[in-house]
């Protein structure tokens, strides 16, 4: 089930922002002022994909906010079937940028999370799951009842037609779009990563030869070295369709 662990104590302030521009949002260790909070739709467009950073570490309170958000993403039947390896060392994130044919993230980033996906997640006990829906007035006894036959005969299905790993991978990657949009708003930056060796991944974070595991995404978080502009993005008419794949949508402002 879901997890995130650390392989390595963190510490320091945080002070950068994606964009390049200084954010009051900090370690509470320090007497800078805290600025307000960014909303989700200034996150989104803040957002940028960094690959250089600066060395200062990302503070702690920082990072386990931040891990708190991630593990607030959705999945699929709630089975929670991803989990979080934090990698801080420095001998574990050389071990990523051997895995991920050297590139810069992992050597100049102070954090790299491997989103893990775990496609054999159903076939663990989720008691622990089904109490807490209930404590928390979310799910009544029937309900738990119902969910849990449904869910099974859901997860026999995707078995049958070979795509355990393709949902389990769908809902790391929900949560990995959970800590970019998440490290943004606290002044830092991210990159995905999807280019790596799966395998030499797994050897660095403790999973070598797991076939019930996968590896879904990296994302490596810290202080952005300077600054990102947007390279923009294609009109909305190109990319959003209306009911019809290639049906262009209706929209009151030009896009």
């Amino acid at each position: 089930m879901t997890n995130h662990t650390m392989d390595h104590t963190l510490n320091g302030t945080t002070d950068g922002r994606t964009d390049g521009t200084t954010s009051r949002m900090t370690d509470r260790t320090t007497d800078r002022p805290t600025a307000r909070a960014m909303s989700v739709a200034e996150a989104i467009r803040t957002r940028r994909t960094v690959r250089h950073y600066r060395p200062d570490p990302v503070a702690p309170q920082l990072l386990d906010t931040l891990l708190d958000l991630a593990v607030e993403a959705p999945t699929s039947w709630n089975l929670q079937d991803r989990s979080i390896v934090v990698v801080s060392s420095e001998e574990g994130r050389a071990g990523l940028a051997w895995a991920t044919g050297g590139q810069p993230q992992p050597t100049e980033a102070p954090v790299v999370l491997v989103f893990v996906a775990e496609p054999q997640a159903w076939r663990e006990d989720r008691g622990d799951v089904y109490r807490q829906a209930r404590q928390n007035g979310a799910w009544s006894e029937e309900f738990v009842e119902m969910f849990s036959a449904a869910s099974q005969e859901f997860q026999e299905g995707l078995e049958r037609r070979g795509l355990l790993r393709e949902y389990a991978v769908k809902d790391a990657v929900i949560a990995a779009s959970f800590v970019m949009l998440a490290a943004t708003s606290m002044g830092l930056a991210t990159s995905p990563m999807n280019g790596w060796d799966e395998e030499k991944v797994k050897k660095v974070i403790g999973i070598e030869g797991r076939e019930d595991l996968a590896v879904a995404l990296l994302v490596s978080v810290g202080h952005p070295a300077g600054t990102r502009l947007h390279p923009g993005r294609r009109p909305r008419r190109r990319v959003v369709f209306d009911g019809t794949y290639g049906v262009g949508i209706a929209s009151p402002l030009p896009r």
